[in-house]
């Protein structure tokens, strides 16, 4: 009898053995991510460009074509592409086996509608469409030979890297029914439940076309920048959590074998975009403030210091578009600008320590929000411009104030941090000084400009591209366009508990397979 229990308790423990080890009883694997709000969280491509990023980020989007670290184009949606001479007419043949989360079979007729879908939306929002792939294009769909032939109105050398960027994300746009916070795309993860302004839950897409998704959950928790994630990440609240813009606290973890920090080489560019329809059309007063900030100090100072790179131009000097070549007719020289605003004028005739001009005191205000150490930035402008006598009004709000107050032309300085070669290249990126673009969220008008941009559109040649580019940035060094905060560079950090994550150079994939769990 007893060698019969025995028996009987060995059985049973194999049976549990077997079960515990089987898919169905296994633990639930799930990742906390703590990540920087934009848009309120919302994920409708068309709406704002923003919103896109967060639909792609979160993982629940992804394009015909997508980056590599070097900023290559890859296919990704795609399986390869065909093209004419004059770069009018493309015909993309579309992956095999790629379905919606919904498990909608993604054909070319899909393909064709999302395209169509947000070029439609776009004039309703900000993400301005038209930029990666113009209203004027057709779209054909073949779902028979599973391509997408897309003729443009004018050759676009850039288009693959268009299409890649994540306005152009394909997603089932007929069985969308909340366009705001339930996208149906083809990533890895789809939306569960969300919560407004706190975050998301997402869950493994069971019909993936791209392998093994290897959490079950993820979720994702709106967290404001500088401290906040980092401590969170230390407290075990979170598994991972993206730019820590704090550098002491990057230092902490740095230094902390429990954590990982991995860093993007940066392609973007912090800031500050100038408003030449008020005051600061002035030539010499805006020469002069540009004159009167030391970069190079602010940049290594310990606030900022490792986070950026100091610089003059609205390309990151990592960038092969002659960066080297360029002059500075401004660098840091706080009595030549004092003595230019002098000799033209522009001084504090009353004594209260502000200048006047037009026999108005300059008070200029300045939107800026709590981002990759935007504030920080502006905080430093002020007490720059303060010895200069120019008075600021801050208006530090959300990124969705600070980008309102962008496209109504209701700021005289706006700070915020732009990805360079978003698409690819700086075509998209550089028309925000084009006089005919949309996107001229400044007023700035420059007819030299505009015929090198013109020129660069038309343009094939990749030397060519990069000349082009060069004396383009030249001008708008010379005409004092922007505020240059530095070159941002960015990361991911993770406990003990992840395996693996990155942060890619095109830093709009984060939510990726390649964020693993621990072993």
């Amino acid at each position: 009898m007893k060698k019969r229990m025995t028996a009987l308790l060995v059985t049973l423990l194999l049976v549990m053995t077997v079960f515990a080890a089987s898919p169905a009883y296994a633990e639930e694997k799930v990742l906390t991510f703590g990540c920087q709000m934009y848009s309120d969280g919302l994920v409708n491509p068309a709406s704002q460009i923003n919103c896109a990023w967060n639909c792609m980020r979160y993982g629940i989007s992804e394009s015909l074509f997508k980056f590599n670290d070097n900023m290559e184009i890859e296919p990704w949606l795609a399986e390869s592409y065909e093209v004419n001479e004059d770069s009018t007419v493309w015909t993309i043949k579309l992956r095999e086996g790629v379905k919606f989360s919904n498990g909608t079979d993604m054909t070319a007729s899909k393909v064709k509608e999302s395209l169509d879908s947000v070029r439609e939306q776009g004039p309703n929002g900000s993400s301005t469409p038209e930029k990666y792939l113009a209203f004027e294009a057709t779209v054909e769909a073949d779902d028979a030979a599973n391509t997408v032939t897309i003729t443009l109105p004018k050759p676009d050398y850039n288009l693959l890297g268009n299409l890649a960027y994540p306005v152009m994300a394909i997603i089932n746009v007929a069985e969308t029914t909340d366009f705001d916070h339930e996208v149906i795309g083809t990533g890895p993860y789809m939306v569960q439940d969300h919560a407004d302004l706190v975050g998301y839950t997402m869950v493994k897409n069971p019909n993936y076309w791209g392998g093994e998704v290897p959490y079950d959950k993820v979720e994702i928790i709106f967290m404001g920048d500088a401290s906040a994630k980092a401590n969170a990440l230390m407290a075990g609240q979170v598994d991972l959590v993206e730019n820590i813009t704090n550098v002491a606290d990057l230092q902490r973890l740095q230094d902390d074998a429990n954590y990982t920090v991995d860093i993007a080489s940066g392609v973007r560019c912090g800031f500050s975009w100038i408003n030449f329809k008020g005051v600061l059309a002035n030539d010499t007063l805006r020469k002069a403030i540009v004159m009167a900030i030391d970069n190079d100090t602010i940049c290594a100072s310990n606030t900022i210091g490792g986070l950026y790179t100091a610089g003059f131009s609205v390309l990151p000097s990592t960038l092969a578009y002659g960066y080297e070549n360029l002059e500075n007719p401004y660098a840091y020289d706080p009595d030549a600008a004092a003595a230019m605003l002098d000799e033209a004028g522009i001084v504090d005739s009353d004594g209260d320590g502000v200048r006047e001009l037009d026999g108005q005191p300059i008070m200029l205000r300045y939107s800026s929000y709590e981002n990759r150490l935007l504030n920080d930035f502006s905080d430093a402008h002020t007490m720059y411009l303060a010895e200069l006598g120019i008075g600021i009004n801050p208006a530090y709000g959300s990124s969705d104030d600070c980008w309102n107050d962008l496209v109504s032309f209701n700021y005289d300085f706006d700070n915020n941090n732009w990805t360079t070669v978003g698409n690819g290249d700086p075509t998209e990126y550089m028309a925000n000084w084009y006089g005919k673009s949309k996107s001229n969220y400044c007023g700035y008008q420059n007819d030299e400009y505009d015929a090198l941009y013109e020129k660069f559109l038309e343009t094939a040649d990749a030397a060519e591209r990069a000349n082009l580019l060069q004396q383009m940035q030249q001008i708008l060094v010379n005409d004092a366009v922007v505020i240059v905060d530095g070159y941002y560079n960015s990361s991911m950090a993770y406990s003990k508990n992840v395996g693996y994550a990155h942060i890619h150079t095109a830093d709009y994939y984060w939510l990726t397979t390649e964020i693993v769990p621990a072993a």
